[in-house]
């Protein structure tokens, strides 16, 4: 009989197994996956993973004790409707009358609770509140919808998914929502005791989920606000604010923002006695008020170091003499004279009698290297070149050139006293001739940003501040060139990222410094301070004093540099339930982060390959835009809300993104297009009319190339007639039908507000 047809392997002949397999029996079995061979004796694997362990559950430990220690400040949980159908006020009482331990309903909205070891005032948490009734699609009405379009833009942390399915109408209140939270979320009946204390239960349990730009710097949650007015600064006052301190330390010699009102100083910090504290033998105190300040112990009080106090410096002092022109130095001109004796100069063919003065002045069109440094002329404007002379898509335009300028030197006329058939025209008959081509061919209009010359001004002085450029990826453009006034008065980073890790080091080195005695300008963790901030304008203090009770008021300390004004750049989307049309340059309100402030942005093309961007008229819906603004520095990543705010209705979600960069060096180019019809064609000529009026203005811009719109490519030649009407020689045959266009850039820049924060108005 045959073999059989299963191939056998013979068996390795060792008779020792390796290193590795031999000592992975010490290694504990969820370290054997990440741990690979030993360098060195096989214990070292194993110590490390404990050590590592150890590591892990000291700071779970360390962070649960923080967030939900007896010394942690409440958290704050909110009870959001999702609409108008809920009755929360019923739901907040039940949870107040759960937490207190007499089952009244407190006269503060902030309750310890020694059965929970929970203290929590009604934000650390977020608890979507929406009415089991029939109606399945009022579960989230419009309103509703938009707060939530706003929270997912911010963040909205995942939870662990413990539901238990009671009915079928939950059921489906579940299965509706669902769709509108992360995968993770659990929905949980609230409406007997026993959901309550179940609910409450989870809120206990919950690890926080706190984003990172809110870990890095210290905050306080307003509960009590006051004013102390002083007469020696009229129309200011000192603000004071109660409450917890949260995430980290707070230094008394650090600036500190004050949400929708601007950046101030602090005078004083004062740690007051806990009024809530969290101890099983403790006295009742839901019911105590924290109306008269005189009630509350100062256990103890900061005064800020005049010499380690961050001065509040918002703008830049512009030195009035920074650009002034000096002479050159000796030493300069002997540099200059050395440089121009080492250069060789270029031979170049001129007729005969041609003078070296008049040499300068003269621009070989036929020689490529000497036309790539831009085309000058006593008459002409500035073109600026790329290193490539055009894409490679548009190689038949440069192939096409030696038969342009043959033909030029062979048909070579007197343009001058050419007439064209309308130089007899009047004004008024010119004028209707032009509206009567534009009205013809609005409907061919594929560009939004064609403008028209105007009669009655030279388009050179028209778009004085426009150039041209050879190529929009590779042609230069100084970043230092022309800025504005505004430019002088804001702040720049030679290397953000570099400054960002070295201003969150020394925070974070702040954080982790043990408490010393010599170290008595921080206040701890968990404290209930209440800080004096300094030269608020009285105003907004009033108001603030008045929606305490309606409104969160937050005060963040923030990090070095936090103050300053500069260009940020955010990358943000139009929000697709905002129809409105939002142009550039309308004055927004930007919530980044724990700041919020009006700017008046510029958009553009979010391109990260170029090192320019093109300026966008509006906010397109569908991709994301680039918003360039001027405002105080916030250090990336941070979240963005873009609200459009108006004085006859409620401020209303028009956009999000992110906080991208800081720095003033971004170049965004506005585009024009300059349009012109052709008159005359003769295959690859035309006379081009009514792109400018006068024969000046052609000679001025006549470096810069033009295009059809049916995808021609070509150059001015020379102005004829009186009229402003050019030859123009192209690559192609030109249509009669056909539109001649010219690109003109300029730089744009953001507008400075009138007003920075909304509670100043």
């Amino acid at each position: 009989m045959g073999r059989s047809g299963v191939q056998v392997n013979k068996a390795h002949k060792t008779r020792v197994s390796s290193k590795s397999s031999r000592n992975l029996h010490k290694t504990s079995l969820q370290d054997r996956g990440r741990i690979g061979k030993p360098k060195g004796n096989h214990v070292k694997g194993a110590k490390a993973a404990r050590l590592q362990r150890a590591k892990m559950r000291a700071a779970v430990l360390k962070e649960k004790m923080a967030s939900g220690g007896l010394t942690s400040a409440p958290r704050v949980i909110v009870l959001f409707p999702l609409s108008a159908s809920v009755d929360l006020n019923s739901l907040g009482e039940d949870v107040l009358k759960l937490l207190s331990t007499d089952g009244d309903v407190t006269s503060s909205s902030t309750v310890a609770s020694s059965e929970y070891k929970l203290r929590a005032t009604v934000a650390d948490l977020i608890a979507f509140v929406a009415s089991a009734n029939e109606d399945i699609s009022s579960l989230i009405d419009s309103f509703g919808s938009q707060c939530l379009s706003v929270l997912r833009s911010i963040g909205l942390p995942n939870l662990p998914s413990e539901f238990k399915k009671k009915n079928k109408l939950k059921k489906m209140c579940a299965s509706r929502l669902a769709s509108e939270f992360p995968k993770d979320c659990n929905f949980d009946p609230a409406d007997t005791r026993d959901e309550l204390h179940q609910f409450m239960g989870l809120l206990k349990a919950q690890r926080l989920s706190v984003p990172h730009w809110r870990k890095q710097r210290p905050y306080v949650v307003a509960q009590k606000v006051g004013m102390l007015v002083d007469d020696k600064t009229p129309g200011k006052c000192t603000l004071l604010l109660s409450g917890y301190l949260r995430a980290r330390k707070l230094s008394v010699n650090q600036l500190v923002h004050v949400t929708g009102v601007g950046d101030f100083q602090l005078s004083k910090v004062e740690v007051l006695k806990d009024p809530f504290p969290l101890l099983n033998e403790r006295r009742k105190q839901n019911s105590m008020e924290l109306d008269d300040s005189h009630d509350e112990e100062v256990l103890r009080s900061l005064v800020p170091d005049p010499m380690k106090q961050e001065p509040l410096v918002t703008e830049n002092t512009p030195d009035p003499l920074a650009g002034e022109q000096t002479w050159p130095t000796e030493a300069e001109m002997a540099e200059a004279d050395r440089n121009q004796k080492q250069g060789k100069p270029k031979k170049r063919s001129l007729p005969r009698g041609t003078s070296e003065y008049q040499a300068a002045w003269i621009i070989d069109e036929i020689d490529e290297e000497d036309s790539d440094n831009g085309d000058f002329d006593d008459d002409r404007m500035v073109l600026d070149r790329g290193e490539d002379q055009y894409s490679n898509q548009d190689h038949d335009f440069e192939d096409d050139k030696e038969t342009l300028y043959v033909q030029d030197m062979d048909n070579e006329t007197h343009n001058d006293s050419e007439m064209m058939d309308d130089e007899n025209l009047t004004r008024e008959q010119y004028e209707d001739q032009i509206k009567k081509i534009k009205e013809a061919h609005a409907e061919d209009e594929e560009f939004p940003d064609e403008v028209e010359t105007p009669i009655d001004q030279p388009a050179r002085k028209r778009f004085a501040k426009y150039r041209g450029l050879k190529s929009f990826r590779t042609s230069p453009w100084d970043p230092n060139e022309s800025l504005p006034q505004d430019y002088a008065r804001i702040f720049a980073f030679d290397n953000v990222a570099r400054t960002q890790k070295l201003v969150l080091k020394q925070a974070l080195k702040m954080e982790e410094e043990e408490e010393e005695e010599s170290r008595d300008d921080c206040v701890p963790t968990g404290s209930y301070v209440r800080l004096h901030i300094k030269e608020v304008p009285l105003v907004a203090a009033s108001k603030l004093s008045s929606i305490v009770s309606t409104k969160p008021i937050i005060a963040f300390g923030l990090l070095q540099h936090e103050s300053k004004m500069s260009v940020l750049r955010f990358s943000l989307k139009k929000y697709d339930g905002y129809e409105d049309p939002i142009k550039t340059k309308e004055e927004l309100m930007f919530h980044v982060g724990f700041r919020q402030f009006v700017a008046r942005p510029v958009f553009s093309t979010d391109n990260i390959s170029l090192d320019k961007q093109e300026m966008e008229r509006f906010l397109h819906p569908g991709p994301f835009s680039l918003a360039s603004v001027y405002g105080p520095i916030s250090f990336p990543s941070l979240p963005l809300v873009v609200l459009k705010i108006s004085d006859a209705d409620a401020p209303a979600f028009a956009a999000f993104g992110s906080l991208k960069s800081i720095g003033p060096s971004k170049i965004i180019l506005k585009k024009i297009i300059l349009t012109g019809y052709p008159q005359r064609v003769s295959k690859m000529k035309a006379s081009v009319r009514y792109m400018f009026h006068k024969p000046e203005d052609v000679r001025w811009f006549k470096p810069v190339e033009v295009w059809t719109k049916c995808g021609r490519r070509g150059r001015v030649k020379e102005p004829v007639g009186t009229h402003g009407a050019m030859k123009c020689i192209f690559n192609g045959v030109v249509q009669q039908h056909d539109v001649v266009c010219m690109k003109l850039y300029k730089r744009a820049y953001p507008q400075w507000p009138e007003r920075m924060y909304p509670q100043l108005l």
